[in-house]
């Protein structure tokens, strides 16, 4: 239990700082850095389909599955943007 708790305070932690760190970002900003973070998706869900490979419990294989869903929806959408932004710069 004393471990649920420490993960649990550690991702409650994380998810406050996160929000913090993007709201101070200046709007123009914003692309530029979510093209940086593709890579750090891509490596979030290598370790979230590893995380739901091994795990043996229902519990944590849903917590993978989760991961995964969204870690897929961020890299996605982070190409998306990149891609609409790089088309915004080109000749016609």
């Amino acid at each position: 239990m004393g471990t649920f708790v420490a993960g649990l305070t550690i991702f409650v932690l994380a998810v406050f700082v996160g929000l913090e760190i993007i709201n101070k970002v200046p709007p123009t900003l914003h692309t530029p850095l979510m093209s940086g973070s593709n890579a750090i998706s891509g490596i979030t869900l290598i370790g979230a389909l590893l995380a739901a490979g091994v795990e043996s419990t229902l519990w944590a294989q849903l917590l993978a599955f989760c991961a995964v869903v969204f870690a897929s929806v961020n890299l996605v959408g982070g190409f998306l943007v990149t891609h609409r932004m790089l088309r915004m710069f080109q000749r016609r």
